[in-house]
C-alpha cells in the first residue's frame, strides 16, 4: 500500500469516534425531504472547519450545499451526503420498540439509513483530503449535500443547473439494504427512473357549482347543495389511479407507484366545501421512458377527478431522474478496495446488542445473531447473477435511487457496505423498528460506516493518483453514452422545474409547546378509544 492509501486508513482509524459521533447526531435529528436544516448545518459546519469552500443553498435548495477542496490541477472526484429520514419511523436508538424522547411514533428516523450514508462518504472524502496534503496529490474534491433522497429530489436539479458538469468521477455509497447487495458494487443493472409529482385540485368558485335559492341573502346558503371540493377530488383522483394501475404499465419489471396525501382541504365543520387538497404520487421504473406512461395517465386520472368535483387541477414536479449507467472499471477498482479493506466487523459490542433485541422479541438470543452477509463480501458479478434471477430479460435496471443523474456525467461507482442484519427462526420477520434501532446504536452502524469511509477513501487517492485508471473510467463512459456528454446515447437532465421546497412536507415545528413533530404528540392523560 503506498504512503498515501496508508494515510486514508490512519485517518479512519484515528477519527472513528468523530464519525461515530457525527453518524449518531445526524441519526437523532431525525429530519425528512426538504426540511433536514439541522443536518445541512452540521454537514455544513464541518466542511468549513476540515478547509472546504461550502455553496449553501445550492441549486435553489435551501438544505442542499455544494464543497470545494482543491490542491490544484488534476482530477475532480464528486461524492456526496444525503440525511433525509422517513416520516412515522421515529425510532429511540434502543434495543426495544420506543419512540425517540418527547416525539411521537409519528415522527420522522433513519430507515436505510442515510447517517451512516452520509457519514460514511464525508469520511472518506476527509481522508482523502489528508492525503492529498501529506503527499502532494492535486486535483479537487467537490462533495455535495442532497437533501430529499426518499422522493428523488435534489439530485436531478443538481444535474440540470451544472453541479456535476466539469467532475471526472463519482462515488455513490449505500448501506445494504436489498441481498445480495452487501459488502459489493454494482455491475449492469443499476437502479432505475424515478418521477414524481404533487397534483393539486383547487375549488375556487363553489358558488357557481349550483344556484342557491332565489331569496337567500347570501351566494351559498347552507340549505344549498355545496360543490364536491378539493377533497373529493383527490379522493377521486386515488381511487381512478388504484383502478387503473394495471392499464399503466405491463405485468412485469417490478415497477412501483405509491402516494401520499400532503394537504386535506381546509374546511372546518361548516357546510363549506375544502378548497384545496393535494396527493403526491411516484413511480419507480427501469427506463425513463415508461415513467413518461404513468404520468400520462395520472393526468388523465387528475383531469377526469377535477372534472367530477368541480375544480381545476395542477400538476407540479417533484422529481424526474434517469436510470443508470454502469462503469466496469469504477467498480474494478472499488471493489478491489473493498477486499483489501474487508466487510465491516460486527464484534461482542454488537452481539451483545442484537442478542439483546432478540430477548426483548421474545425469542432465544443467538450465539451468531448476524446475517454472514453483514460481514462477508460477494462478487460484483456473482451478485448480478442472482440479482437477475428474478428479473425479465429485457429489464435493463432495477430498484430506485437517484445517484442515477450522476451516472450521466462523470464514469460512476455505486458500493454497497453491509449493515447489521439480524438472523432469525425459520419463517420469523423481524419488526421495522429493529432494524431502525441497529441503524442508530454506535456499537451495530459504526463498522458500516468505518469501513465505507475506508473504501471511498482509497479510491478516491487511486483516482487522483493512477491516471490509467482514471483514463479506462472515462473511455468506458464515452463508449456507453455514444461519445460522452452529448453523445448519441447519453440521456440530458430531465429536470424542467423549480426545486418543490414550497409543499407542505411533513417537517418539525417549534411551538408554544416546543419543538415537536407537525403531527402532535399526544398527552399523557389521553386514552384511545376502544374498537
Amino acid at each position: 500500500m503506498s504512503s498515501a492509501r496508508n494515510a486514508v486508513t490512519r485517518w479512519v482509524d484515528k477519527h472513528n469516534g468523530d464519525l461515530s459521533e457525527g453518524c449518531s447526531t445526524i441519526w437523532h435529528y431525525g429530519e425528512t425531504a426538504w426540511r433536514e436544516y439541522k443536518s445541512a448545518r452540521w454537514y455544513v459546519d464541518r466542511l468549513r472547519a476540515e478547509g472546504f469552500e461550502v455553496e449553501e443553498g445550492s441549486g435553489g435548495m435551501p438544505t442542499a450545499f455544494a464543497a470545494t477542496f482543491s490542491t490544484g490541477k488534476g482530477p475532480v472526484i464528486g461524492g456526496y451526503a444525503e440525511y433525509d429520514g422517513v416520516p412515522g419511523n421515529c425510532q429511540a436508538a434502543t434495543t426495544r420498540e420506543e419512540a425517540r424522547a418527547g416525539l411521537s411514533p409519528h415522527a420522522g428516523g433513519h430507515t436505510d439509513p442515510h447517517s451512516a450514508l452520509g457519514m460514511g462518504a464525508l469520511g472518506g472524502f476527509l481522508a482523502a483530503k489528508v492525503a492529498m496534503q501529506e503527499h502532494g496529490l492535486e486535483g479537487t474534491l467537490k462533495f455535495f449535500g442532497e437533501p430529499a433522497e426518499k422522493v428523488r429530489g435534489s439530485k436531478p436539479i443538481h444535474a440540470a443547473r451544472g453541479y456535476y458538469d466539469g467532475i471526472d468521477a463519482f462515488i455513490s455509497f449505500h448501506p445494504a439494504y436489498i441481498l445480495p447487495l452487501s459488502n459489493t458494487v454494482l455491475w449492469d443493472t443499476h437502479c432505475g427512473a424515478s418521477y414524481a409529482a404533487v397534483y393539486s385540485f383547487h375549488c375556487d368558485d363553489p358558488e357557481n357549482w349550483l344556484a342557491a335559492p332565489a331569496d337567500s341573502p347570501i351566494i351559498q346558503a347552507h340549505s344549498a347543495a355545496r360543490a364536491p371540493g378539493a377533497t373529493d377530488a383527490l379522493v377521486t383522483m386515488y381511487n381512478l389511479t388504484k383502478m387503473k394501475l394495471a392499464s399503466s404499465l405491463p405485468f412485469s419489471g417490478g415497477w412501483t407507484l405509491s402516494e401520499a396525501i400532503l394537504t386535506a382541504g381546509q374546511a372546518t365543520a361548516d357546510n363549506l366545501p375544502a378548497g384545496l387538497a393535494q396527493i403526491q404520487y411516484l413511480c419507480r421504473v427501469s427506463e425513463y421512458g415508461q415513467a413518461e406512461q404513468v404520468f400520462r395517465v395520472l393526468d388523465q386520472n387528475a383531469e377526469a377527478a377535477a372534472l367530477a368535483a368541480h375544480c381545476r387541477w395542477e400538476r407540479h414536479w417533484v422529481c424526474k431522474s434517469r436510470e443508470g449507467l454502469p462503469n466496469h472499471a469504477m467498480a474494478e477498482l472499488t471493489y478491489r478496495n473493498l477486499q483489501e479493506v474487508g466487510g465491516p466487523v460486527l464484534g461482542d459490542a454488537a452481539i451483545a446488542v442484537a442478542r439483546e433485541i432478540q430477548a426483548n422479541l421474545g425469542l432465544t438470543p443467538m450465539d451468531k445473531p448476524f446475517m454472514e452477509v453483514c460481514e462477508t463480501l460477494i462478487e460484483p458479478q456473482e451478485a448480478e447473477r442472482i440479482r437477475r434471477e428474478g428479473l425479465p430479460a429485457s429489464q435493463r435496471n432495477s430498484t430506485s435511487d437517484d445517484y442515477t443523474e450522476m451516472c450521466w456525467h462523470a464514469p460512476t461507482v455505486r458500493l454497497y457496505i453491509g449493515r447489521p442484519m439480524l438472523k432469525g427462526p425459520p419463517g420469523y420477520r423481524y419488526p421495522a423498528w429493529a432494524m431502525n434501532a441497529l441503524g442508530g446504536i454506535p456499537e451495530t452502524i459504526d463498522p458500516t460506516v468505518l469501513c465505507a469511509a475506508k473504501v471511498i477513501g482509497l479510491t478516491v487517492v487511486d483516482l487522483l493518483s493512477d491516471s490509467e485508471v482514471l483514463a479506462a473510467a472515462n473511455r468506458e463512459f464515452e463508449e456507453r453514452t455514444g461519445g460522452g456528454i452529448g453523445g448519441e446515447n447519453w440521456i440530458a437532465p430531465l429536470c424542467d422545474y423549480e426545486p418543490p421546497i414550497d409543499f407542505r412536507w411533513p417537517e418539525y415545528v417549534t411551538t408554544e409547546r416546543g419543538e415537536e413533530w407537525w403531527i402532535p404528540t399526544l398527552r399523557s392523560d389521553t386514552k384511545p378509544v376502544a374498537g
